[in-house]
């Protein structure tokens, strides 16, 4: 028998707080179980599980996430997610179109914003 993946799980200083944070970004809600103050809190549409640590973030994510914008370009995605309160950390789009935006969400977790499916077949 396999494994399967039930959750990936993002340790943070805030769990309640994170996981608003990316209920927003990707449309799904926190599960209703989530509270603040609670030390987890769940995505359970995206098995995105937050957990809060004590310890900080110190260094590059070794995992992180590559989002496709559903109904926008990556250009509009991208400035709703800053309007979010994400932050942009490297700009690796191309004069040709081609490429990503990487952001990081509050507490300094990176992740990607490619192109939309639209613009790829585009």
């Amino acid at each position: 028998m396999t494994s399967a993946i039930r959750h990936t799980t993002i340790d943070c200083a805030d769990a309640y707080a994170l996981a608003g944070f990316w209920s927003q970004v990707l449309d799904l809600p926190v599960h209703e179980d989530g509270k603040p103050g609670d030390e987890e809190a769940l995505i359970e549409g995206a098995g995105l599980l937050f957990v809060t640590v004590p310890e900080a973030k110190t260094a590059k994510n070794r995992v992180h996430l590559d989002l496709q914008p559903q109904d926008r370009t990556r250009d509009e995605e991208v400035e709703r997610l800053l309007a979010l309160g994400a932050t942009q950390v490297d700009d690796r789009r191309n004069p040709d179109g081609t490429g990503w935006v990487v952001l990081a969400d509050p507490e300094g977790n990176e992740f990607c914003v490619e192109r939309s499916a639209a613009e790829r077949a585009g």
